[in-house]
């Protein structure tokens, strides 16, 4: 694992310097560790980049040793932001420095996590209840962060849409993005994402003259949709999750036929990098992975069952190796 520390991070607000509209890849717990990153880096790199998020608590708390891990990044993934969750300001400050020191391009403060462990300690989702001390604590990421630009990811609200009162407040700390998933605490991913509510927010940071960037996330299944979205919206970017299982080419420019023989080769480098860069996560986190890359052609179903049942990175290029002779050239 390679950390950028060496490399200073210019004085500047990288998303200021940025195309928009702007694409990035969303922060997926478990999902966008240093392995799968480094992957999309390769085949298909977005417009900026989000760690898993981290806990600041965790980092200075007794958790450093492990957690550190899950901040390791290369210079294939810049610009890369690292994401942060905690209730306690001084904890974020600490971690805002941290991110400054390894050489982060930005610090994004996670407000929409809807893990009932994390809301018990007021972290994620938690911080939406109590708008002043989500204040602080970006106030704090910024005295921590120096020249870093501080972002926010939160949701609608936490049962209904609360964007008039909760956005004005986070847009008076001025960071730099405001990223909004369109949907509430209590309807976590059950119910479509509303992106109305994406361009009402809009509305209220225009209203404000505000600098902040807004941008939009849930149910994107593609670039194509999320250039729709901002048409409709009026956003300046926009962050996509889920789309990007088993298909690391989302973001590709001019995204390649990718048939099936080719997603075994991709699966086992992706399952390869995870062993060789995260051996302190348990190799089953991998395989959440497999069902995106295996489907769609005859044999899918018992290849996955197949891997499933695999326990290392050596196994699942034999399976996988056995099952290209039997695999479709084009997937039919």
């Amino acid at each position: 694992m390679a950390f950028t520390k060496e490399i200073p991070v210019p004085a500047m607000n990288f998303w200021q310097h940025l195309t928009k509209p702007i694409l990035a890849l969303a922060p997926m717990a478990d999902v966008t560790d240093p392995a799968f990153r480094r992957l999309i880096a390769k085949y298909g790199k977005p417009d900026v980049f989000w760690t898993e998020f981290v806990s600041a608590d965790g980092l200075f708390l007794g958790g450093y040793d492990a957690l550190i891990k899950d901040l390791a990044f290369t210079q294939s993934e810049r610009p890369i932001v690292a994401q942060f969750f905690t209730s306690n300001p001084e904890m974020m400050r600490k971690a805002a420095s941290l991110a400054r020191d390894l050489g982060f391009d930005g610090l994004d403060i996670n407000m929409g996590c809807p893990d009932k462990n994390i809301e018990k300690r007021g972290a994620g989702a938690g911080l939406m209840k109590h708008p002043e001390l989500a204040q602080e604590i970006i106030r704090a990421a910024k005295e921590g962060a120096g020249s870093l630009p501080v972002s926010v990811k939160t949701r609608i609200g936490w049962t209904n849409n609360e964007l008039d009162t909760l956005l004005p407040a986070l847009l008076e700390m001025e960071p730099a993005v405001i990223t909004i998933h369109a949907r509430t605490r209590n309807e976590m991913s059950r119910v479509p994402a509303r992106w109305g509510h994406i361009k009402g927010a809009v509305e209220i940071r225009n209203k404000m003259g505000s600098d902040t960037l807004i941008f939009g996330n849930g149910d994107v299944s593609s670039v194509a949709d999320a250039l729709q979205k901002v048409s409709e919206t009026g956003c300046d970017g926009v962050m996509i999750g889920r789309a990007i299982f088993g298909n690391p080419w989302l973001f590709a420019k001019d995204p390649p036929k990718v048939l099936p023989r080719k997603q075994l080769e991709v699966l086992v480098e992706h399952t390869r990098l995870f062993q060789e860069l995260l051996p302190h996560k348990h190799f089953d986190l991998m395989k959440k992975h497999y069902k995106a890359y295996v489907t769609g052609w005859d044999g899918a179903k018992e290849l996955r069952m197949k891997l499933m049942g695999a326990r290392n990175a050596e196994e699942v290029a034999f399976i996988t190796a056995v099952a290209t002779r039997f695999v479709p050239p084009t997937g039919e």
